[in-house]
This record gives structure tokens, sequence and C-alpha cells, in this order.
């Protein structure tokens, strides 16, 4: 069998206890059997997702302050305008392994994993990272690897408040005005799913905010990848473009009548 190359050592697969090898039609058939699962395993996902919308809120009673880029900010300054914040304790600041250079690894992984943010903006929802290091360091960490979302110092006992004092933690919130409100928190394992457009969407109070949801009566919701949009395009409220609406619409007509046996 021929050999790979295995972590800059020569071995062959031969001393693994690999699966099988199958015609393309027995392989096909496999992989058909276990789309079953995985569909299943998409629904209980949304489902659980829907539950969450569900989740009773908290109210925030303390008053935050953060420093920042720009200066002293409050809680509600780092919703940037937008209705839901959701917000990542990262560890980078003296006693870190790293510090100054890096924040810690596992942290670190988290930010390498976020994607473009224009995305959760376009769903009235901002993303921010908080730490306790100085805002000279983290503009320079920022730098060095190149991440874009806002990062934060903590600067009170928000991580105290809120589970992220000794553990990193993703904590959600939602305001009304003045008035903020936890609705979700998630640490340990549920962490490491973090990063994409999605996952962050659903952990929301308001979710993806599209048709297709289940959530409660009432909660904004627009047609599904009408407001999708290149990361430097959006307008104010994700506006759909009229040519990208006619091409979806195309798309998903063409997509139903495959599903349905129809020849396009």
């Amino acid at each position: 069998m021929t050999t790979v190359q295995q972590n800059g050592h020569e071995g062959g697969l031969s001393a693994l206890k690999t699966p099988p090898v199958v015609s393309p039609q027995a392989w096909e058939a496999a992989r058909q059997r276990l789309l079953v699962k995985e569909k299943a395993h998409t629904h209980a996902r949304d489902a659980l997702a829907a539950e969450r919308r569900r989740m009773p809120w908290v109210a925030v009673e303390k008053d935050y302050v953060f420093d920042g880029p720009m200066g002293k900010a409050s809680f509600t300054d780092l919703f940037e305008g937008r209705r839901q914040l959701i917000l990542y304790r990262a560890f980078y600041e003296p006693g870190v392994f790293g510090w100054p250079e890096h924040a810690c690894r596992g942290c670190s992984m988290v930010a390498d994993q976020v994607a473009h943010v224009a995305h959760l903006n376009a769903r009235d929802t901002t993303l921010v990272f908080a730490s306790r290091a100085p805002q000279a360091d983290i503009a320079g960490l920022k730098a060095r690897m190149g991440w874009k979302m806002p990062w934060y110092t903590i600067t009170d006992s928000f991580d105290k408040d809120f589970g992220v004092d000794e553990w990193h933690g993703t904590n959600v919130f939602i305001r009304d005005g003045d008035r903020v409100f936890r609705t979700y928190f998630i640490n340990n394992r549920g962490d490491e799913q973090m990063g994409g457009t999605w996952n962050y969407l659903d952990i929301t109070p308001l979710g993806r905010q599209e048709v297709w949801e289940n959530s409660p009566e009432g909660y904004p919701q627009t047609p599904t990848y009408k407001w999708w949009n290149w990361h430097n395009s959006y307008v104010p409220e994700a506006a759909p473009d009229k040519e990208w609406v006619k091409v979806s619409d195309a798309g998903e007509a063409a997509f139903r009548e495959q599903q349905a046996g129809v020849k396009p």
C-alpha cells in the first residue's frame, strides 16, 4: 500500500484499522444512508435553536465600563447601535501563556475562526471580544494576527458577573433602548463551534431572522437568501439587491424541480 506522510514521518495506512474500500455505487449507498442521519441532526439543531429563542431573559442592572480604541465605552456602546450583542471573553492579559506577543492558544483558535463580521452586522448583531489586556497590547495583537473584530478591555467585574472570570465563554445580550438583557451563555466545548456566521446567529435571541425559522410571533424575519451579500456591499438594514433576488429565485426554483424529479 502507498505510504503517506503523517506528522512528518513516513508511515503506511496499513497500520490503521481503516474502513473497507468499495465500489462507487456502494460508497454512494453508504453516503445516502448516513445522509438520513445527518439531515435528522440538522433538523434537531434547528429545533434546539428555536427552543433557545424562547429562553427567558434576565435584565442587566449594572453599568459596566470598558476601555476601547476610542476611550471609555459603556456596555450599550458595545452594541454599536445594533439590537444584539455577542461577547466572547478571550484570555489575553498578564499571566496568560504567550503574553504579550500572543493570547491564549485556545482563544486564539476561536479568533482565527471568526467570519467577516459584516454578515452579523447585517442581521442587527455585533460581535466583540473582551480581555483584561490594555488597549495598546490588544491593538498590537490584532495587527500581528490579522484579526478585525472589535476588542475591548474589561475594567470592572463584568467577567466575574457573567461566568467568564476563570474560563472563556460567549455571552449573548439584546438591547431595548438603554435596557439590556442577557439571553444566552455558552462555554467549554460549546465555544469550539463558534466563528461561523450561522452558528453565531443561532445562539442569538432573534436567530437568523429568516422566514423558515420557528420563532415567536412578531420576531423579525426576511426571505431566505435575499439579504445575503458580499461583505463589502451591504447597505443599511441589508436591503436585498433586486438582481440577486432574481438570481436566487431562479436557483431555488431549479432546485425544487430537481428535488421533485423534474428536469430543470
